[in-house]
């Protein structure tokens, strides 16, 4: 279907638009994609943007540059919403409501061990283990492991540091884990723990605390006031924990609670996770794309967006009311979905709750916005610029030359950007050899840049003093860059923050910024995370390196059987850990080469 002519007559088109579900796509101008958008009937919703009078600013705006329409015929609702999802996310059009959230959300993981662990865990499921969550955050994960750890005393060690100690850890001396590696508690004891974990977790309370006090009273009038005093203190630990906790009722075991807040045409979504009846706490959301659009067009794409990649709970409760949400949720889901915009009781404490976090989330992003807006102001004035917005910083990081790594952070649009973050591994550099490596790094990157395959930043910021900066430039110039705006950080005396040294290609003498300067604290804010994500970088090449050299130079060991012993113990320190019986039930290693690595690891 095309019909690009100045005056769009969408009259045509409509007329011989299905009543089906799918896809629709708006064109403008040289066919440049404005809006992708999802229909139960694609004939009645196309239709409504040009015979509805009461449409938004932003949509009137994005109707009056339609120059073609587009469709996608799909077999159902949840299709439709799969393929709008994957176009938004890959095309980000200039109309669409954009939610950046692609990483998937946490769990908390009890394995299928003889002596299970917990742990945090992000990736694919696995029948032998048991998982709880979608907890919204790390930290989130790693509050709850805590408070396992306090009430039911469950390891949390990795399996091969547990099948190898011959002594209790530190945990067990703070009495944060029962130590069942070396055997001060019985598997059936320990199992007991296990389970009554796995009750709390699944929200079941009240029926642990029964069991916990069963058991002290037994423990006291058995005279075992040694044991009956454990269980006292795990019934008080829990105890506190539950008077922590928000939910009460135990009515709607899992839910998520979505408020979204405009103002001042900055939105923000905040999400509430609730499961097991237990709130988890939340996370908040910043679209792009959302000027101009109300908290119900804000909703509808965040729901779309972020339940086209995550599970469904069975109840949703939103602050603002979104039509046909609950049916393609449901088939997206799988079962049925409960979709709440007027929510009462506790529920609307919950919505009450959320709704306060999202406007505390935006005070805060306007505060730091306010902030970063006049550190950039500062910057500029320092430089002698006016439109400096978009600043990267390099850094080199090794050990003595070994497994350098150079890496480039970017900050644009008042914040970094870390999806557009990159590492460059260096090969063979003259060991120790910094120079080197920035002039590859720099070549690499701004030889792309340079023949305009991506954007170019206002400013480059190099950590390093005038050395650096000379290499910076040269190879700028012979790229054709010499007038990009370059600074050389340079660690003041002493490597104190405060005292930094700039070295502009211009200036003769460094130039020192007061240590409470706007500017200057910009300056280190994004050369602290270019050496954050530059040294994570290099730890890991050289830790990989390091590894695989060591089992590299024993004979016998090709690449199949070292990938096949460092995942079976988990790493080379697992691996040197492990006895030669351990070694040889590994498959492919046999006693006499089980024998040699043990010698060669030792």
């Amino acid at each position: 279907m095309s019909n690009l002519t100045k005056d769009f007559d969408p009259q045509p088109i409509l007329a011989s638009l299905p009543n089906l579900p799918g896809v629709y796509r708006m064109l403008g101008e040289g066919g440049e994609l404005l809006y992708v958008g999802k229909a139960r009937d694609l004939k009645k919703r196309v239709s409504s943007y040009f015979h509805k009078g009461n449409l938004s600013p932003r949509i009137q705006h994005m109707v009056s540059r339609i120059r073609d329409i587009q469709v996608t015929v799909t077999r159902s609702e949840s299709e439709a919403l799969l393929l709008e999802n994957n176009l938004i996310k890959a095309q980000a059009p200039r109309y669409n409501i954009l939610f950046r959230d692609d990483k998937s959300y946490p769990y908390l993981i009890l394995t299928g061990h003889e002596y299970p662990r917990i742990a945090f865990y992000r990736g694919p499921t696995d029948r032998r283990h048991r998982y709880f969550g979608p907890y919204p955050s790390a930290h989130a994960v790693r509050e709850a492991i805590q408070i396992l750890q306090k009430v039911f005393r469950l390891r949390t060690c990795e399996d091969s540091v547990f099948a190898h100690r011959s002594r209790p850890c530190l945990l067990h001396q703070i009495r944060r884990c029962s130590a069942p590696c070396v055997g001060l508690v019985s598997p059936e004891d320990y199992a007991r723990d296990v389970e009554d974990a796995a009750l709390f977790l699944a929200g079941k309370d009240a029926e642990v605390l029964n069991r916990l006090t069963t058991q002290m009273e037994r423990a006291a009038a058995e005279l075992r006031y040694e044991a009956a005093a454990v269980y006292r203190d795990q019934i008080q630990a829990l105890a506190r924990v539950r008077e922590k906790q928000f939910v009460e009722s135990r009515s709607q075991h899992d839910a998520d609670v979505i408020a979204a807040v405009v103002e001042g045409g900055v939105a923000c979504v905040w999400l509430s996770m609730i499961r097991a009846g237990r709130l988890l706490g939340g996370k908040a959301f910043f679209p792009d794309n959302a000027e101009h659009a109300d908290a119900a067009q804000v909703l509808e794409a965040f729901v779309s967006q972020h339940y086209a990649a995550h599970d469904v709970p069975p109840l949703l409760v939103l602050s603002a009311e979104v039509e046909g949400l609950e049916g393609w949720l449901a088939e997206r889901a799988g079962h049925r979905v409960q979709v709440v915009s007027r929510p009462v009781g506790e529920r609307r404490v919950w919505l009450r709750l959320a709704e306060e976090n999202a406007r505390a989330a935006l005070v805060a992003r306007e505060g730091q916005r306010l902030s970063q807006a006049a550190r950039l102001e500062a910057l500029n004035e320092v430089m002698g610029e006016s439109g400096i917005e978009r600043i990267e910083c390099l850094d080199v990081s090794h050990t003595q030359g070994e497994a350098t790594v150079v890496a480039c952070v970017v900050y644009d649009r008042g914040a970094l950007q870390p999806s557009e973050y990159r590492r460059y591994n260096v090969a063979n550099p003259t060991p120790g050899d910094d120079y080197a490596a920035l002039k590859e790094a720099l070549t690499r990157r701004y030889g792309k840049l340079a023949a305009g395959e991506g954007r170019l930043p206002d400013l480059l910021l190099i950590d390093g003093g005038r050395g650096q900066l000379n290499v910076a430039l040269a190879v700028l110039g012979e790229l054709g860059l010499g007038d990009l705006p370059i600074i050389g950080v340079a660690k003041g005396e002493a490597r104190k923050p405060g005292l930094e040294q700039l070295f502009l290609p211009d200036e003769r003498e460094p130039l020192r910024l007061p240590p409470d300067h706007p500017a200057l604290h910009l300056i280190q804010q994004i050369r602290d995370e270019a050496h954050r994500f530059a040294i994570t970088g290099h730890r890991a090449r050289r830790a990989k390196r390091r590894s695989q050299s060591t089992l590299e130079a024993i004979e016998g060991i090709g690449p199949k059987r070292r990938q096949r012993l460092l995942q079976t113990f988990g790493g080379l320190r697992g691996l040197k850990a492990a006895g030669v019986e351990e070694l040889a039930q590994v498959e492919g290693i046999s006693r006499a080469l089980a024998e040699r690595i043990y010698r060669e690891l030792h």
